[in-house]
Order: structure tokens, then C-alpha cells, then sequence
């Protein structure tokens, strides 16, 4: 296999083919054209190929200079690319973030169009779990989560919650139009892992002596419950701020003034190595008053 050529060959071979003159290409490289012409030379030894045919007036490609000139030209354009994607002043500053499913897809997610075209240096990468109370990913540098008591030093709190019951249109129309809290509870309803007993305490709160609601379904989020519900069937009990978007767009109402304060919140947890970052900062301050607006 032939040895890659000396890079300062290869720069003069690919301006002079560039150009079709050593003279121009010397003047782009601040060289003289007989340094151009002789690295040339020693780039045409080592290949054993003649690259350039020297004419009476300047130089034309062989066919061989010129089926190499176009790998070596990509060649430097790729590395251009590289080195100011990578380290050019114009890079982005990337913050990475992780919220559970529901959280990221009902709060965050429809609302990031925003912030990027607020802050368009800042690449934001938003990943999802379930369940989460710990930093296990390497690099991550915000987690979004619900409920308190973190071992983290920065943490903060995106304030309290009310979650509500909901449910379809039209099944509201099959509950009779204007339900009572004791028909909501009474019929279908989708229950939220983690949030079981939120119908016995909004009972308890309100002194409405509710019956223990029979579960007709159960999901591990509030996006599947959300979803359940507005394809046409069902109640679930939702945070306020996750059945937003559904309630704008008219796929879900809430049939009922009755409210419940949830005891759990969702918090910003900072990695403790990520908290000093005028990015990191930046995106926690957004997304603070994201949730004063909601909320």
C-alpha cells in the first residue's frame, strides 16, 4: 500500500487543480510559484504518476491529476466541515435534559419550537423514562421529576399542582351532558400508576363521600391515559398542566370545578457538574416560567 503523501503536497496539488495554475495557486497559499511547482514534483515521484501536463502557457490536469483532484478536494472540504462543526465559534451549545414520558411530551415537547427560536445556540436533547430519581446517564444535565427529597444540591421547585378529572366529549354526551362528580366516579375510569388514590382524596377534601371508583383500565402514564380517554372513552384523573394541550384542542373537557392540590411536584434537578453552564442555566430559567404560565 503507498504511503499517504506529505499534507503540504497534497494542499498544493489541490489548489493548483483548483485554480489550473500554480502562479494562482501560490498566491492563495503565500507561497512561490517554483515552492508549488516543486511540491508538485515530489508529490508526482512518491505516486509514481504524472499529475499536471506542463504546456508552453500555465498547466492543464491529466486525466489521472484529474480523477484524483476530486477525492483530494472532498477530502479537505470534509475536514473543514469537521473542524468548524466541532470547534468553530458558531457550535452550538448542547444541554441535555431528561423528563418522564408524559411530562416531555404533554409540557415540554409543544413548547421548544419556542425556546429554539429564542435561543438558537442552544441544541437541546430531550430524552424520556418513566421513572427515574437518579444521574445514571453519562452526560445528562437536567432531570425533570416528580415527587421530592433529592440528593442533588441544585434543585428547583416548579411549583404546585392541581389534577382534575377529564374526559371526552362525546363521552361526556354519554354520561348525560352534565354529570355529577359521584357519575365520573362511578364510571369508566383509567387509572394512573402512582396515582391510585387520588379519587378517595379529592372525595376526602370536598366532604363528597365518593364510592371507590372500579378501574376500567390502568396505564403507566398520563399519556396513555390521556390518550385512552380522547379517543372517545372514559375518565382519568390528570394533572392540569398535562391535559392542557387536549383541552385547547378540544379533545377532552373537564366536566367537573371539583379540584385536587397534588402533595407531589415536578422539580428541576441539576447535575452537579452541569450547574455552572450559562446554557444549562438558561434553559432552567425557561422552563421555570413555562410552568408559571401553566400552572
Amino acid at each position: 500500500m503507498t504511503d499517504l503523501p506529505h499534507v503540504t503536497w497534497l494542499k498544493a496539488f489541490e489548489a493548483a487543480a483548483r485554480l489550473n495554475s500554480f502562479s494562482a495557486a501560490a498566491e492563495e497559499l503565500g507561497l512561490t510559484p517554483a515552492a508549488i511547482s516543486q511540491q508538485i514534483r515530489l508529490l508526482e515521484k512518491h505516486l509514481n504518476a504524472q499529475l499536471f501536463k506542463r504546456l508552453p502557457r500555465g498547466v492543464a490536469l491529466t486525466d489521472t491529476g484529474q480523477a484524483y483532484a476530486q477525492p483530494i478536494r472532498k477530502s479537505f472540504i470534509d475536514m473543514q466541515q469537521a473542524t468548524a462543526g466541532l470547534f468553530g465559534k458558531k457550535r452550538k451549545r448542547v444541554v441535555r435534559v431528561r423528563a418522564s414520558i408524559s411530562c416531555a411530551a404533554l409540557v415540554i415537547a409543544p413548547q421548544l419550537g419556542r425556546f429554539q427560536a429564542t435561543h438558537p445556540d442552544i441544541l437541546v436533547e430531550l430524552t424520556t423514562s418513566i421513572w427515574a430519581n437518579r444521574f445514571d446517564e453519562e452526560g445528562l444535565d437536567i432531570d425533570i421529576r416528580y415527587g421530592g427529597d433529592w440528593q442533588e444540591s441544585e434543585v428547583l421547585h416548579l411549583g404546585h399542582e392541581n389534577a382534575v378529572p377529564v374526559c371526552s366529549p362525546g363521552y361526556l354526551h354519554d354520561l348525560g351532558g352534565s354529570p355529577s362528580i359521584h357519575d365520573l366516579a362511578g364510571s369508566d375510569v383509567v387509572q394512573i400508576f402512582g396515582s391510585e388514590t387520588d379519587w378517595g382524596r379529592l372525595s376526602e377534601l370536598h366532604g363528597l363521600n365518593l364510592q371507590t371508583p372500579a378501574d376500567w383500565l390502568k396505564a403507566d402514564s398520563s399519556l396513555l391515559a390521556l390518550q385512552t380517554i380522547a379517543a372517545g372513552h372514559g375518565v382519568t384523573m390528570v394533572l392540569e398542566s398535562f391535559a392542557r394541550q387536549y383541552i385547547e384542542q378540544g379533545l377532552v373537557v373537564v366536566p367537573t370545578t371539583f379540584k385536587l392540590p397534588k402533595r407531589r411536584s415536578h422539580y428541576i434537578v441539576i447535575n452537579d457538574r452541569a450547574g455552572q453552564r450559562e446554557e444549562v442555566k438558561t434553559f432552567c430559567s425557561w422552563l421555570m416560567s413555562l410552568y408559571q404560565a401553566l400552572i
